[in-house]
């Protein structure tokens, strides 16, 4: 495959994943609307952002993952592509709690595929020394999706309204699904699809298989489960952010529509800023040092935790307070395509996508589940107190335990060489 048709692919993949998170955030943009159009309490908004989807995408996506191992990726992707499309249009006509829980149980199911299986289509187009800017590139969708459901929410809401723009994406998503049966496999897995009966593709001994070799590659190297550690730590502020726009309008004192736009424009520049530089420094540590990117990611880490705090204590609205925003944003850019990146790098070529898929299943079910459920409790709890800023205090409380994720990180840096080495000798 030429490069021009590998970066064709990689623009593409992230433009898909774009429309994920888009999908994803899409509810959390719109709390301020969904929440009083419903009747929705905190826990039960928690639980529609949180385990509603979280539980079935992480747990689907192993068994996912080991498809994605073993399946035509493009076709999987565009399968994938119009059930979660299909659903998010479902989710449109919701009337209460259950007709939109539903829903996002499934939709949860159809995006379970997509970054295990597309990491691993593009782990076979890119050399390794390239996947940390490739995995920085992809997770771009992050920044942009979220802000891109910020500024649907902010422009197109108070015209619109969150069903009508619910409705549309799912057109469009179909529309991607289209688009990507246009893709070729790679000539290696053709063959392997071809030299593969199709009872072959999944059944109870391929998934003993492949549960095994996760097993016995997170055993093997300490580095692997100290990375997905700190990912999983990392991930506790991320859950507990879903109730950040209820935050900045119900504490902080913002008009609704207005916050979403300023929220948008600070997610698109810093979280992209950081995307890019998060996967391109990240490269550039670990080929000066010869240091796993985790240690890239201690740093990073480290210096942004005072920032965050001042962040969530500030009396400030104003340039103090925005400018904390951004820094935030750009430092959760700056996470993504290291630790993808250093994923792949400790696990076997044949087991990409499912390593990817274990590690999506942790972050989502223990990080953001935790995150996500127990802030939407512990907020319900503080009002039931009368307590004046609930959700200020209960976000604080998880940027501190999001700080867990220093020494994981910190010591899977120290181990990375010798489990890379280890790795690559078992190789060949």
């Amino acid at each position: 495959m030429k490069p021009s048709a590998s970066y064709t692919l990689l623009g593409f993949l992230t433009m898909v994943n774009i429309l994920n998170f888009i999908d994803r955030q899409l509810l959390t943009s719109f709390s301020n609307f969904i929440v009083p159009d419903l009747g929705l309490t905190n826990t039960q908004f928690g639980l529609l952002s949180g385990f509603a989807f979280i539980i079935f995408y992480s747990l689907m996506g192993l068994i996912m993952g080991a498809i994605a191992d073993r399946v035509h990726r493009p076709r999987f992707i565009a399968f994938a592509l119009v059930l979660w499309s299909l659903l998010t249009a479902v989710s449109g006509m919701a009337k209460n709690f259950w007709m939109l829980f539903i829903p996002r149980i499934f939709i949860g199911i159809g995006e379970s595929v997509l970054t295990p299986t597309a990491l691993s289509f593009l782990s076979d187009r890119f050399s390794k020394s390239n996947m940390g800017f490739v995995a920085g590139f992809y997770t771009l969708a992050v920044p942009l999706g979220v802000a891109a459901s910020l500024f649907i929410a902010g422009y197109l809401g108070p015209t619109l309204g969150w069903r009508n723009c619910f409705y549309g994406l799912g057109i469009i998503g179909v529309g991607f699904a289209l688009l990507m049966l246009l893709f070729k496999e790679t000539p290696h897995r053709e063959l392997d699809i071809t030299n593969q009966l199709p009872r072959d593709v999944i059944n109870r001994k391929t998934l003993h298989e492949a549960i095994s070799v996760l097993r016995t590659t997170l055993k093997k190297y300490p580095s692997l489960r100290l990375t997905i550690l700190g990912g999983v730590a990392v991930h506790f502020i991320l859950g507990a952010m879903v109730f950040e726009q209820l935050w900045l309008v119900q504490d902080k004192g913002f008009e609704r529509a207005e916050i979403l736009k300023i929220a948008a424009f600070m997610g698109l520049t810093g979280g992209v800023m950081g995307n890019i530089f998060g996967g391109i420094a990240g490269d550039y540590y670990t080929k000066v040092t010869g240091k796993g990117r985790q240690t890239f990611l201690f740093w990073c880490l480290l210096l942004f935790s005072p920032i965050n705090m001042i962040y969530r204590l500030t009396d400030d609205s104003g340039t103090i307070f925005f400018t904390c925003m951004f820094l935030g944003f750009f430092q959760w850019g700056c996470i993504y395509g290291p630790v993808y990146s250093s994923v792949q790098e400790l696990v076997p070529k044949n087991t990409r996508a499912i390593i990817v898929a274990f590690y999506l299943l942790v972050i989502n079910i223990v990080g953001l589940g935790f995150g996500i459920t127990a802030s939407g409790i512990m907020i319900d709890y503080l009002m039931s107190q009368g307590h004046e800023q609930p959700y200020s205090l209960t976000l604080f409380i998880f940027q501190l335990l999001s700080a867990l994720s220093l020494p994981a990180f910190y010591f899977a840096g120290k181990r990375y060489i010798k489990d890379r080495e280890q790795l690559i000798q078992e190789s060949g």
